[in-house]
């Protein structure tokens, strides 16, 4: 479903498709997260996921021809690369796709806040973006932690679980990325590495922020529908105030009508 912005968005016949989509496409992408690595083709079945959630977070945000045009030229480089390192992984570094994905997901987390800064009252449209943005979260940091975690080898250890598990790579980190946005770490990943452990307490920080000031704002938004709703009541007039109102315009100069 397209959704037109202001009429000054409106105009330059661009339309933003509903953030409801792109919500249902990355709670998807979470759910099936766990099991795509242990099936057979897992690896095609991430690389289709992961397109549908940055065409559907493209869609999402391109209310204007400017704003469609960097998200594209962010989105374009991310999606490239993740396929072509399933088609050739060995052709492009692994780093490749996890910096382009930063900056993709970094931009999308961005408009979607100044979507939910500005937005004058709260909707279905205000509720999806806010859950959608604390993912969001969530998957920038995993894309953080794996590029850590291999540039900087050894920085997180594992306490539980077999060995050949015992990497921070595809739903590992998106694991860990979670519980620590949530401050519910197990203990069974543990930051090491000094860039690690500063990468895991400012997610913790960003987590617990984004909660209160998200909650914030929709009070805002839902008090100031209150008050503006209060200041403007509907003319409502029943049949004795309209009569009183008659008689008292027929009644004499300097007459004083006593109610009965």
């Amino acid at each position: 479903m397209a959704i037109p912005l202001t009429a000054a968005d409106a105009s330059s016949g661009v339309f933003r498709f509903s953030v409801a989509y792109f919500l249902v496409a990355l709670v998807l992408l979470y759910v099936t997260a766990p099991f795509v690595q242990s099936v057979r083709n897992g690896i095609l079945i991430e690389a289709v996921l992961m397109t549908l959630v940055l065409l559907s977070a493209v869609l999402a945000v391109s209310g204007r021809r400017r704003m469609l045009a960097w998200a594209m030229v962010l989105a374009v480089p991310a999606l490239v690369e993740k396929w072509v390192n399933y088609w050739w992984p060995d052709l492009l570094p692994p780093q490749a796709s996890l910096w382009t994905g930063l900056a993709f997901i970094g931009f999308i987390v961005l408009r979607l806040s100044n979507f939910i800064l500005r937005a004058p009252r709260v909707n279905s449209e205000i509720l999806c973006a806010g859950v959608a943005t604390y993912l969001l979260l969530g998957l920038l940091w995993a894309f953080a932690y794996q590029l850590v975690d291999r540039l900087v080898p050894d920085s997180f250890a594992f306490t539980v679980g077999p060995s050949s598990s015992r990497s921070l790579v595809g739903f590992n980190s998106l694991y860990f990325s979670i519980t620590t946005l949530a401050t519910s770490g197990y203990g069974d990943i543990v930051p090491v590495s000094g860039l690690a452990r500063m990468l895991a307490m400012t997610e913790s920080v960003a987590g617990l922020l984004y909660v209160a000031l998200l909650i914030a704002r929709l009070v805002a938004l839902y008090s100031s529908q209150g008050l503006a709703h209060d200041a403007n009541p509907p003319a409502e007039l029943d049949c004795n105030s309209v009569e009183g109102l008659a008689e008292t315009s027929e009644s004499p100069p300097g007459s004083l009508r006593i109610p009965d």
